[in-house]
């Protein structure tokens, strides 16, 4: 498997696809990721075309069990962030 990509890999990435210098695509990047941060920690979502669907998901209360001791211990109720992948990006990796 490689190496995730650095978020520096990708500013110089995305400053090479946009045609612009390293500044602005990091201040691109950093927006977008604002963005969708800003939206999603408001319990909404955010698609993004050919990627996916990024979204907060509320779990509720339940039971689970320590490894270490088998001891059962209720968690509370809590949010996680979940993403689905878009269809487009899934065909394009198994082509």
């Amino acid at each position: 498997m490689a190496k995730p990509m650095t978020k520096t890999q990708l500013v110089a990435a995305l400053a090479e696809e946009m045609g612009e210098d390293k500044k602005t695509a990091s201040a691109a990047l950093d927006a977008v990721v604002a963005v969708i941060t800003k939206e999603v920690s408001e319990g909404g979502a955010v698609t993004l075309p050919g990627v996916g669907k990024i979204y907060c998901r509320e779990r509720p209360e339940r039971m689970v069990r320590n490894p270490a001791t088998g001891q059962q211990i209720k968690k509370e109720a809590d949010k996680v962030v979940k993403m689905t992948i878009a269809k487009a990006l899934k065909d394009s990796v198994n082509a």
